[in-house]
């Protein structure tokens, strides 16, 4: 359930910018969500690098950026991975295609279509085009497509910073014939960031069944924020210094795990 947002602290890039200020945030066990009517790529990022993980929400008819500094986070180290039987005799059986890429609509719209109150709206997926739009930015919004014969069939849409990777949203299809393809997707990714040398990846609120059931743990905001700051600091192997490989990472397709 989404707090009101009347009772929300808010939360501005300055603060964000100010280590003193950025500091008390993070003690403050008692709040986690803040509200922002700043929806620039340069707020989005910064309070993406600070750990926060936003959605949307209106309030009096505006709609506002929920930044959510997480009391606990679920996280997946790559070892941990687990594929269920379901999702070997997909891997097995079924013929996918894993895409990773820079464009987002088709997952946006999918994610729209999809959920009963979506808060990934128009306007939040146009602050993600403009994040990837920054120059020399080290955050890469990305969408991740599943394909089962050319038709797309679970998908996700997501972030790199760093060595760490953050799911946002994502959709399966409901068609029985694609029954478990949202999981075999997950797995895929995990798979497509192991390769790649990410050190974990956020799954973010850890009150979520599948999240565990493919491997994920929960972790204080503080053991996770020193993880995360470590991370988001280093390179991936494929990287170079203005930025990713875009040969290797967007555009990417997989053919197996």
């Amino acid at each position: 359930m989404k707090p009101a947002v009347h009772i929300l602290p808010h939360l501005t890039l300055e603060m964000l910018n100010n280590p003193i200020l950025r500091q008390s945030l993070y003690r403050d066990l008692q709040k986690d969500y803040y509200w922002s009517e700043d929806f620039s790529p340069e707020f989005y990022a910064a309070q993406a690098q600070a750990g926060f993980i936003a959605i949307t929400e209106k309030h009096r008819g505006e709609e506002l950026l929920l930044p959510e500094l997480q009391r606990s986070y679920a996280i997946l180290d790559f070892p941990d991975l687990h594929v269920s039987r379901n999702v070997r005799r997909i891997l097995k059986k079924t013929p996918l295609t894993l895409n990773v890429g820079l464009s987002l609509h088709t997952a946006a719209e999918r994610i729209r279509t999809q959920h009963t109150h979506p808060w990934l709206t128009p306007r939040y997926e146009a602050t993600l085009e403009a994040v990837n739009a920054l120059p020399d930015s080290r955050l890469h919004i990305v969408s991740v497509l599943l394909r089962s014969r050319g038709v797309v069939t679970a998908g996700e849409i997501g972030y790199i910073l760093g060595r760490t990777y953050t799911s946002l949203s994502g959709f399966a299809s409901r068609d029985p014939r694609h029954r478990h393809h949202g999981t075999t997707q997950l797995v895929l990714l995990g798979h497509w960031l192991e390769r790649h040398g990410f050190a974990f990846w956020n799954l973010g609120q850890p009150w979520m069944p599948y999240k565990f059931a493919l491997g994920a743990r929960e972790i204080s905001r503080e053991s996770f924020l020193v993880r995360w700051h470590y991370a988001i600091r280093e390179s991936l192997r494929d990287s170079s210094q203005d930025g990713l490989n875009q040969s290797n990472f967007f555009g990417y397709n997989s053919l197996s795990p």
